[in-house]
C-alpha cells in the first residue's frame, strides 16, 4: 500500500461530586524524575473542551506533569487540524499525546507510525479497556488510543416549529417518519426557505455517517466494511440510504440541497440556530451547544430525538457515535507521562471538563443525568432545551458491533462520497453509484491486501 506523506482549577462542586462517585482507582506509571512539560497537540477549542478548568486540575493533581497545549484549529475543524498536525510531525516538533477526532484520520497516522501503542503500560496496570470504557479502540490487536467522549448521534428538533406543525416530539420513529416530518416541516420558497432537514456531510470526505443512514442503527455491521474485512457494500441499507437522499432533496424538496451546502458552505450550526432547517441529525457533542452560545444564541425551543430505525419492528437505540482517540505521539520522550495523562483525562478529566458526554463506564445513569444538567448550565439559555429528551436518547442508546478503522479508510470514504456526488448532480443513477461504490471499494480492499 502506498501511504501518504506526514503531509487550562477549581473544579464546580458538582463536579467534585462526580469525581468522588465516578473514580475509579486508576494505577500510576512511574515516570521521568523531576517536573517534565508534555506538548498535547488537539483539534479541541476552548468553548467545546474548557481547556482552562481541565488542564490546570490534571496539574494540580499531578505537578511534576506540566501540560503545553497546542491548539490546531481555532473553529475546531477536524480537517485543519489534521493538516497542521501533519505538518508538525513533518517538520519534527515535539509532540507527546495527539486527539484525534475521526476513525479514518485514526488509522492513517497510526498507518504512518505518528502514534505509539500504549499496550506496555496497559498491561503494566493492569487495564481491562473493554471494561473501563464503552468504546474499544484496539487497532490490528493492539492499544494505539484511548476513547475520551461517547457522543452517538440523535436527531435536533426546533420545538417550535414542531409545535406550529402539531408534530410531537419522537420517541422511536423510522426513517420514513423521518422523512415524513421533514416534509410537514419545510416551508416556504426561495432565499428564505426553511427546510424540514439539513445534512452536514459528507464532505470532504469527512461525516461519512450521512451515507451510512441505514446501516447506522444495526447491531452489526454497520460499516462500509465487515469485522473480516470483506466489503459490505452490497448490503441493501447501503442503496436505502441512497434512496433517502434523493427523496429528500429531490423529490420532497425537504432536505437543503447539497450543491447549496458545497457552494455556499453551509454548516449546521448557522443552519439550525438560524431556524433556516428545523431538523438537524448529528453527534451528541451537539449537547454542549444546544442552549445557545454567544455565536449562536438561542431564540426557540429544542428537544432531541433518538436516531431513526429502518423499520417499525426493528428494535430501539442504536445509533452511530464518535469518540476522540487519544493516542501517545511516537517520537515522544515522555511515553509514561503522556500515559498517565490520557488516563485521567478519559476518565476523571472527562467529568472535569463537563462539556462531553464521557465513555468512561464507571460513570452510572444518575451521574450521567447530573452531567448532561451541568454540559448544557453551561449554556446561554438551558431552559429552553428539553432536557429530559436528552437524557432518554442517551440512556437508550446502544453500541452496536465495532469495526475498527482500515489504515486506507480515507480512501474508501473519498471513493463513495466521488460516487454519491455524481448522483446528487445528475451524472448517474442509483444502480450507477452502487455498482460503482462496490467496485472502487473492492479493488481498494484487493489494493490493500498483504
Amino acid at each position: 500500500m502506498k501511504k501518504n506523506a506526514l503531509t487550562v482549577i477549581a473544579c464546580s462542586t458538582l463536579s467534585l461530586s462526580l469525581l468522588a462517585g465516578c473514580s475509579g482507582g486508576i494505577t500510576e506509571p512511574t515516570g521521568s524524575k523531576g517536573p517534565v512539560t508534555i506538548r498535547f497537540f488537539t483539534h479541541g477549542t476552548e468553548s467545546l473542551y474548557n481547556w482552562s478548568q481541565t488542564l490546570p486540575a490534571f496539574e494540580k493533581k499531578y505537578p511534576d506533569i506540566k501540560i503545553e497545549l497546542v491548539q490546531l484549529s481555532e473553529k475546531g475543524e477536524t480537517l485543519e487540524a489534521n493538516r497542521k498536525l501533519d505538518l508538525a510531525a513533518s517538520s519534527g516538533e515535539a509532540m507527546d499525546v495527539l486527539m484525534l477526532s475521526d476513525p479514518a484520520g485514526f488509522a492513517q497516522r497510526v498507518a504512518i507510525g505518528m502514534a505509539a501503542p500504549m499496550d506496555e503500560f496497559i498491561a503494566k496496570e493492569g487495564l481491562k479497556v473493554n471494561e473501563e470504557y464503552k468504546v474499544d479502540t484496539k487497532f490490528k490487536g493492539k492499544y494505539y488510543a484511548l476513547p475520551t467522549k461517547l457522543n452517538p448521534w440523535y436527531v435536533v428538533l426546533n420545538k417550535d416549529h414542531l409545535d406550529q406543525a402539531g408534530l410531537p416530539v419522537p420517541k422511536d420513529w423510522t426513517w420514513d417518519e423521518f422523512m415524513d416530518y421533514a416534509k410537514k416541516l419545510t416551508k416556504g420558497e426561495g432565499p428564505s426557505k426553511r427546510y424540514g432537514a439539513f445534512f452536514h456531510g459528507p464532505t470532504d470526505g469527512g461525516f461519512m455517517e450521512f451515507l451510512k443512514l441505514e446501516l447506522g442503527n444495526q447491531p452489526k455491521n454497520m460499516e462500509y466494511l465487515k469485522a473480516d474485512g470483506t466489503s459490505n457494500m452490497d448490503s441493501p441499507l447501503f442503496r436505502k440510504t441512497l434512496e433517502i437522499f434523493m427523496k429528500m432533496e429531490k423529490e420532497d424538496k425537504s432536505l437543503t440541497p447539497y450543491a447549496d451546502r458545497i457552494s455556499q458552505k453551509l454548516a449546521y450550526r448557522p443552519a439550525f440556530f438560524n431556524q433556516n432547517a428545523s431538523m438537524v441529525l448529528m453527534g451528541s457533542w451537539f449537547t454542549a451547544e444546544l442552549g445557545g452560545t454567544d455565536q449562536f444564541p438561542l431564540n426557540f425551543n429544542v428537544a432531541v430525538a433518538p436516531y431513526p430505525k429502518n423499520a417499525p419492528g426493528d428494535p430501539s437505540g442504536y445509533a452511530p457515535f464518535i469518540t476522540d482517540y487519544m493516542a501517545i505521539a511516537a517520537s515522544s520522550k515522555y511515553k509514561e507521562e503522556a500515559y498517565k495523562f490520557i488516563r485521567w483525562y478519559t476518565t476523571e478529566g472527562q467529568i472535569v471538563q463537563g462539556k462531553q458526554i464521557p465513555a468512561w463506564s464507571k460513570v452510572k445513569s444518575d451521574e450521567m443525568d447530573k452531567i448532561i444538567d451541568l454540559i448544557l448550565s453551561k449554556t446561554k439559555s438551558p431552559e429552553k432545551v428539553d432536557k429530559d429528551s436528552i437524557k432518554k436518547v442517551v440512556a437508550s442508546f446502544k453500541s452496536g458491533e465495532q469495526v475498527p478503522p482500515v489504515t486506507y479508510q480515507a480512501e474508501i470514504n473519498k471513493a463513495i462520497q466521488e460516487e454519491f456526488e455524481k448522483l446528487v448532480f445528475g451524472k448517474q443513477d442509483i444502480d450507477a453509484t452502487v455498482k460503482n461504490s462496490q467496485d472502487r471499494v473492492q479493488k481498494l480492499i484487493d489494493t490493500n491486501k498483504k
